[in-house]
């Protein structure tokens, strides 16, 4: 099908007629170009031998997981629980792993663990990732009279590891996991001094450090843990044989959908189309993949990929084309969301706004056989919304206003995309997955969501703000608070460490049972703070996809793991 954004071609540009003025983001080309293209007729599909060992291997570990247990059994399941989920392979067991944490939960109550550090805090974040709102009062017998935690502990390294794992499950009020997250911080960044003479040991130790097993992106953490699974001696052959095969064989698929979105943008021809604007395709692709990686999602990722993309070409004209006049006529048409809105436009919006309103009704006609297109209108609101905020902020700009910290929130939140996105992520799930009510749920900005959008937010500010400022940018938090306050970018830093840090409490809590919605919506949404979260990590990694992100992209899309 013709793109429609090639469908019209800027006219020359008048004589006479001043351009006017406008920033530039200065923003690297795309990394990729069409690499991913030559995966669109990827002769390599799974043969039938490969799947059947697939099959085979899948089946040897489902046993393992439905054995009855005793006390020590039940320790080696939760070992083994751990191996799978980290290894990226749970979403084969879902109810394998449910079944035996409940059971699990006897334990738990039955208080089995006695004095085994690692144990009790593997079993606790366990229980804690499923749901279950277990208490971290169990962590009070690792301490001394004193209230603080025994100095024994200091040379227990896998415990200390397990236990600063677990304090990342922390809600509000639990001081404890507060005390042993800075306890074990330091015992950890010790050992890293030290040298470990385990040497797996210690890379697990500088790897938890950098991002906790709650903030990583469960394919980038597979990807990790495979390599260091591979150096246990004790290690589940049958695990890491069939971890391997399966991270290959979604590999496959991803490049395949990658290759697919390649085209369709490459037929959008956004490098000449929108100069001005960051190339980042195969990097909204992989936000997408970071929602949901499962077979089962292929179009909603295909779907999110695409919106993502075209979003940022419309961020980028806010904040780094469009005039104060041009933009007010584009959040005009956004909110009419009529296609013959297109002619009050600047021809170098048409192509950007046609599109948006074509894959919008692309969507609704694919949804129309499942009887689900009522979705997209959800989808379609939160954008209108996002794109108001846009405005709002560009009205501030062009005022040269700058607004209190909590005005400023009140529109930054929606502008940061974490409202937008959620919903949208919803949009192409399958038709049982996503019940009608819970886009009622995430469309009224429920806690999960306006957690996420606080860390998207405020990480955002953090690392990005000395670098809109010079290239002309509405003022971010951060100018916001030190004016407001008096307050030194370091104390911001400082404030808004905490804010994020009691927005991760709230999503935390918000995935305790009982549920505002199945887990598996929670986490889309947590997934996306984790995105999030490895997006700002080391600086603007979408801006400047040259760097972390494209040794991410490549080890998830590129390179295949050795069998």
């Amino acid at each position: 099908m013709e793109s429609c954004l090639s469908v019209s071609s800027a006219p020359p540009p008048k004589k006479n007629i001043q351009e006017p003025v406008r920033p530039n983001g200065n923003f690297h080309k795309s990394v990729w170009g069409d690499h991913f293209v030559k995966y669109a007729s990827n002769s390599e599909q799974i043969n039938d031998g490969v799947d059947k060992q697939h099959k085979q291997l899948k089946e040897e570990l489902r046993k393992k997981l439905v054995v009855n247990v005793n006390i020590e059994r039940a320790e080696e399941q939760l070992k083994l629980i751990d191996a799978i989920q980290r290894l990226g392979v749970a979403y084969h067991f879902r109810t394998e792993i449910a079944s035996v944490l409940n059971n699990q939960l006897e334990f738990w109550n039955n208080k089995v663990d006695d004095d085994d550090l690692y144990m009790t805090s593997l079993r606790f974040r366990l229980l804690r990732q499923q749901g279950y709102n277990v208490s971290c009062a169990v962590f009070e017998k690792f301490k001394n009279i004193d209230g603080r935690f025994n100095e024994c502990l200091t040379d227990d390294v896998r415990g200390l590891l397990s236990l600063y794992e677990s304090t990342h499950m922390r809600v509000h009020k639990e001081d404890i996991l507060e005390e042993a997250l800075e306890f074990t911080v330091a015992q950890l960044e010790q050992v890293i001094k030290s040298s470990l003479s385990d040497k797996v040991l210690l890379s697990q130790v500088v790897h938890a450090l950098n991002i906790p097993i709650r903030k990583s992106l469960t394919r980038l953490e597979a990807r990790y843990f495979i390599s260091v699974y591979e150096q246990d001696k004790s290690c589940n052959e049958t695990l890491l044989k069939f971890s391997k095969l399966d991270f290959n064989i979604l590999q496959k698929l991803h490049q395949q959908e990658v290759a697919d979105l390649t085209l369709w943008w490459k037929n959008l021809n956004v490098s000449e189309k929108v100069p001005y604007a960051r190339d980042r395709l195969v990097e909204c692709y992989f936000w997408a993949l970071a929602e949901y990686f499962e077979p089962q999602y292929s179009r909603a990722r295909k779907m999110s990929g695409k919106i993502t993309a075209l979003i940022s070409l419309i961020d980028d004209t806010y904040d780094s084309y469009g005039t104060f006049e041009e933009l007010a006529l584009f959040t005009d048409a956004a909110q009419r969301w009529d296609i013959n809105a297109i002619d009050q436009l600047p021809e170098y919006m048409r192509p950007i706004f046609r599109e948006l309103i074509y894959l919008y009704n692309a969507m609704e006609e694919e949804l129309l056989n499942d009887g689900i297109s009522y979705r997209v209108e959800y989808a379609k609101q939160s954008v209108i919304q996002m794109i108001t905020a846009y405005n709002d902020e560009a009205i501030w700009y062009h005022n040269n206003y700058v607004p209190t910290f909590e005005e400023y929130l009140k529109v930054a939140l929606v502008s940061s995309g974490y409202r937008m996105l959620p919903t949208n992520s919803f949009v192409g799930m399958g038709k049982t997955e996503v019940p009608h009510q819970a886009f009622d749920w995430v469309s009224n900005n429920p806690l999960m969501v306006k957690a996420s959008t606080i860390i998207a937010r405020l990480d955002n500010d953090k690392v990005g703000h000395e670098h809109e400022q010079d290239r002309g940018h509405v003022a971010s938090g951060v100018e916001c608070y030190m004016k407001q306050y008096g307050a030194t970018k370091e104390e911001v830093v400082v404030e808004f460490n905490k804010r994020i840090s009691s927005a991760w409490k709230d999503i935390n809590q918000e995935c305790l049972h009982p549920l505002p919605v199945p887990m598996h919506l929670l986490e889309r949404v947590l997934n996306l703070v984790r995105f999030v979260t490895l997006f700002y990590k080391n600086g603007d990694m979408y801006t400047n996809s040259n760097t972390h992100m494209k040794e991410f992209i490549s080890s998830l899309l590129v390179e295949s793991i050795p069998s």
